[in-house]
């Protein structure tokens, strides 16, 4: 789009405007039903399509999902904001940044941030979508702001709740420091006045069980700062990603030994508890909240036919945390 959710500009007019908005407005609880109304598809073949001329992976996506967000990130791409908004069920929408803590609570908020916005976005500046997985009831999506946005590169990764196929809750989360420390932290809400409820409730539990069962026991394996009981959920060529740290890890026994050396210090590792699990029997993501306030965060997950992981990404904050913190978890990815 020209603005991906809630990822403002550091300009003092959008401050202002945002600002404003938030003041007038406070997360509020809104009952949604499970999700079901709209059909489901069996999964296509893996494979990557195009859209806004960048390919997509949507081999764990049904089809109905890759068709939705392609019509959704070439509406936020362009000019009409109710094309955007049609997506977002009007009775019941919570949208949040968990990265700066800017929570709109229904559909007419949301609709007026983009009737401000969107007029003034570059012809140029677009968000697409990377990579999509889940189904019509919950999903995670992979996406990114193009540079001329806000002057740099944002990659984010977007949970989401469908009732009746629309949203009815979204939150992102994204690494401030792709804003830079200062910029993030411009836009980042007080801790005191940080939300504390993301609308999870408002939707319940609607991932799929296959998956709830996965996270459950790799969320109480990582609390648990247990390295090797991680690694039995984790495929034997999987890939253990963070994109706030910029890090990969390729194969169990690799990630293994990564995770004995940083459990104990990652914000998703020792004591992490879970806020929320999206996704199919295919994979998904959970939201997480750390051993303190912030940073919160999100790990996506991708399953094979055996059931375990081969895939692991997980974004969050690293503007909260010190370079020397940063860089002795990136260290660790090259112990022997």
């Amino acid at each position: 789009m020209k603005f991906s959710s809630l990822e403002g500009s550091a300009s003092p007019g959008r401050r202002t405007l945002l600002g404003g908005m938030l003041a007038a407005t406070a997360m509020t609880g809104i009952g949604v039903g499970s999700a079901a109304a709209t059909p489901k598809t069996a999964y296509r073949p893996p494979r990557t399509i195009k859209v806004m001329g960048h390919d997509v992976d949507v081999s764990r996506a049904t089809p109905w999902l890759a068709d939705f967000f392609t019509s959704y990130f070439e509406a936020k791409s362009g000019t009409d904001v109710d094309r955007l908004m049609a997506h977002f069920s009007r009775t019941s929408i919570v949208y949040t940044d968990a990265t700066v803590g800017w929570a709109f609570p229904d559909w007419q908020h949301l609709y007026d941030l983009f009737a401000q916005l969107m007029p003034t976005w570059p012809d140029s500046a677009m968000a697409y979508p990377t990579r999509i997985v889940g189904d019509d009831n919950s999903a995670v999506v992979f996406f990114t702001d193009s540079p001329e946005l806000f002057g740099r590169e944002l990659r984010a990764i977007g949970t989401i709740n469908f009732h009746h196929g629309k949203v009815v809750r979204w939150v992102d989360h994204w690494d401030g420091r792709s804003l830079t420390v200062k910029g993030v932290d411009d836009m980042r809400v007080p801790v005191d006045q940080f939300p504390t409820d993301f609308g999870e409730k408002t939707v319940g539990q609607t991932a799929a069980p296959a998956l709830r069962a996965v996270v459950s026991k790799l969320v109480a394996a990582l609390a648990a700062g247990d390295a090797a009981k991680t690694a039995m959920l984790l495929d034997p060529d999987v890939v253990l990603e963070d994109m706030a740290l910029h890090t990969q890890v390729i194969g169990r026994g690799r990630a293994e030994e990564f995770l004995s050396h940083t459990l104990a210090t990652l914000p998703y590792g020792r004591n992490v508890t879970l806020r929320h699990t999206v996704g199919s029997a295919q994979g998904g993501a959970f939201e997480w909240i750390s051993r303190t306030p912030l940073p919160l965060g999100a790990t996506a997950l991708e399953l094979g036919t055996n059931g375990l992981i081969t895939r692991m990404t997980s974004t969050w904050d690293s503007a909260l945390w010190q370079e020397t913190a940063i860089g002795q978890v990136q260290a660790a990815t090259i112990l022997g």
